[in-house]
């Protein structure tokens, strides 16, 4: 068991806090070596105090041709949101790549944007390959594949490089889901997340055969506070678990268990 430490990177939009990362742009040492390698996923909290720039992530197959690296699918629950707290996600429509970088170009790109908002508690699957942004006002918590590449269409002229070409070739704007309340779990081919809420105790034995670095399992404390195996937590703390671990937690809380599904 390892009670991770995160790494804190400041953004001109706010802060991120990368919480369980082996990626050479943000690594804990400690986690590589507990892991064994290269963990395949990348966990953190984003606190947006404005808006991020509009951007899109490759697929596994575009990011392995323009970056010789993994793509990038993600997913966010939210941890806190101002009221009137909104994010961009996904298109209207599906629109001609021409047609994109005309309204990049002439400053309209947010008129081609499905705007949407969200509270506390609800939950956004971000597939690779779709327009978004995070609106300023709000919390996260982010679990993605671990992969460090964004690439800008637009960053409301604040001066920072944009990727427009590449952008543009890595648009994909199918397997959306309705924002909404975190359902309780949530699979995709990269990773299983589970909110599990606990009152007094509760025990558990990590999964996983102890094999590859992804046979590591996360937890991330949403709410309250305990222990695990004698280890107290509070919110917003998170563990790493060694496969086939007998876990004793603790407590009032809610957790997150994170659970790695590729490679």
């Amino acid at each position: 068991m390892l009670k991770l430490e995160a790494i804190k990177s400041e953004k001109i939009w706010g802060y991120e806090l990368w919480f369980a990362s082996t990626h050479p742009n943000g690594c804990q040492e400690d986690f590589k070596s507990f892991a064994g390698g290269d963990y395949p996923l990348l966990g953190k909290i984003i606190q947006a105090d404005d808006s991020l720039s509009i951007q899109v992530h490759p697929d596994d197959e575009k990011a392995a041709l323009y970056e010789n690296c993994r793509g990038k699918t993600e997913c966010w629950y939210v941890l806190d949101a101002q009221p009137d707290a909104r994010l961009i996600y996904g298109l209207k429509k599906d629109y001609p790549p021409e047609e994109l970088k005309f309204a990049i170009k002439g400053g309209t790109l947010e008129s081609y944007l499905n705007y949407v908002p969200v509270k506390k508690g609800d939950f956004i699957f971000i597939p690779s390959g779709t327009v978004h942004a995070i609106g300023k006002g709000m919390r996260l918590l982010e679990i993605q594949q671990s992969s460090d590449v964004t690439y800008r269409l637009y960053d409301f002229n604040r001066g920072r490089e944009c990727h427009v070409e590449k952008g543009i070739a890595c648009i994909k704007n199918d397997g959306l889901l309705p924002p909404g309340p975190f359902a309780g779990s949530f699979r995709c081919p990269y990773f299983l997340l589970e909110k599990l809420c606990v009152s007094g105790s509760y025990d558990i034995r990590s999964c996983g055969k102890n094999t590859s670095p992804s046979d590591v399992m996360l937890c991330f404390i949403l709410d309250g506070q305990g222990s695990v195996n004698g280890v107290s937590f509070a919110a917003e703390d998170a563990f790493a678990f060694s496969p086939e671990e007998d876990l004793h937690f603790e407590g009032d809380f809610t957790f997150m268990k994170i659970t790695c599904l590729a490679e």
